[in-house]
């Protein structure tokens, strides 16, 4: 998927020191209280409690309740620590043997590796509320410091119009579909739509990403056979403004939210800009210039990074070199027979006002 391997990969369970931590600590400073083995944190403490969901307390209050088994003061408080039942894995504490909450496990591990305070949150729409905003409150509360800059929920899979989901029976993984489509189409398809929206999966939308993919690596293996063939000569000075114009476009829509959607938009502009250029005969230093901002823009998207430059063998490098001495010599029944050996040998050749162009059959 060319995705970046994690610096680190925290588990709850090595963190149990910090979690009892910043429990201790919250206790300590009026926050949250023990009871029978419980710890609770209490969101009517926390002044900003409800400022990511944008949700008034009195409104969230209202839908809360309390469980039969549970011994909180109020209806919304949540648990940092759980008392062990019986047959339960546990840890030792200071409230007796437990477990952790659910928010507390990623308070602790942020605060662990990344600090009291993050640049970006990400997450699913789903986890505005209560998770992210329980977070919010016990990690505010504790370091005294803001938790996370920015916040960045993505929307929900569909496919076929329905939310994906395992009691649906609609569930699929990144390899059910990589193993069908390779994995660069997935994630073509992920960023194809902004990341807030909603994303409709299902066949037919997969063959397209496919079939725009194909359009990128067509765009850039004719750049390189271009820049085999070109003469030098000056920039051309329109092209390099156009070419401007497209990075310009790009960076304004990522600087907008992330809006990778349109980001795509700009680079295939910027194919059907290189494409016109190629035709008409571009020198070097102006398909330099395309090559250079093709590179730079599919690079911050993570696209094209599948460019194994394939070479021949030498028998089919002989064969056509004689099949363009063949057409030098207008002997063109001999060169289409030479070209269809090619074809069968899985080569398929392209003549080009630049030269001949081969690619896999």
């Amino acid at each position: 998927m060319n995705v970046r391997e994690a610096t680190v990969h925290p588990k709850a369970t090595e963190n149990i020191d910090e979690i009892i931590n910043i429990i201790s600590t919250l206790i300590e400073k009026g926050y949250a209280y023990a009871v029978d083995g419980d710890v609770y944190f209490s969101p009517k403490k926390f002044d900003e409690y409800g400022k990511l969901s944008h949700q008034p307390l009195e409104e969230l209050e209202a839908g809360a309740r309390i469980n039969v088994e549970e011994i909180k003061h109020e209806p919304m408080d949540f648990a940092l620590w759980k008392g062990a039942k019986p047959g339960e894995p546990y840890w030792e504490s200071p409230w007796g043997h437990g477990r952790p909450g659910w928010h507390i496990e990623c308070s602790a591990m942020v605060r662990r590796y990344l600090g009291t305070t993050i640049d970006i949150h990400c997450g699913g729409q789903d986890l505005i509320f209560p998770h992210h905003e329980n977070e919010i409150a016990q990690s505010e509360c504790c370091n005294g410091a803001s938790f996370a800059n920015y916040w960045m929920h993505n929307g929900y899979i569909n496919v076929d119009n329905v939310k994906m989901s395992k009691s649906l029976g609609n569930f699929f993984t990144v390899r059910d579909v990589a193993e069908k489509y390779g994995y660069e189409p997935v994630r073509y398809f992920l960023i194809s739509s902004h990341y807030r929206s909603p994303i409709n999966y299902n066949t037919e939308i997969i063959e397209q990403c496919k079939a725009s993919l194909e359009r990128l690596y067509t765009c850039r293996n004719n750049l390189d056979f271009a820049l085999e063939n070109a003469a030098d000569g000056e920039l051309d000075n329109e092209f390099n403004d156009k070419v401007h114009g497209r990075i310009q476009q790009f960076i304004t829509a990522m600087d907008d939210d992330m809006n990778t959607a349109d980001a795509i938009a700009a680079v295939f502009e910027l194919v059907r800009d290189i494409n016109t250029v190629i035709a008409a005969g571009a020198n070097k230093a102006t398909l330099e210039l395309a090559a250079k901002a093709f590179d730079e823009l599919t690079d911050v998207l993570g696209l094209v990074y599948n460019r194994n430059k394939a070479s021949l063998d030498d028998e089919v490098e002989e064969l056509i070199a004689q099949r363009a001495q063949a057409r030098k010599d207008k002997n063109w029944a001999l060169a289409d027979e030479i070209r269809d050996k090619i074809k069968a040998m899985g080569i398929v050749l392209e003549d080009t006002p630049q030269g001949v162009k081969w690619h896999k059959a």
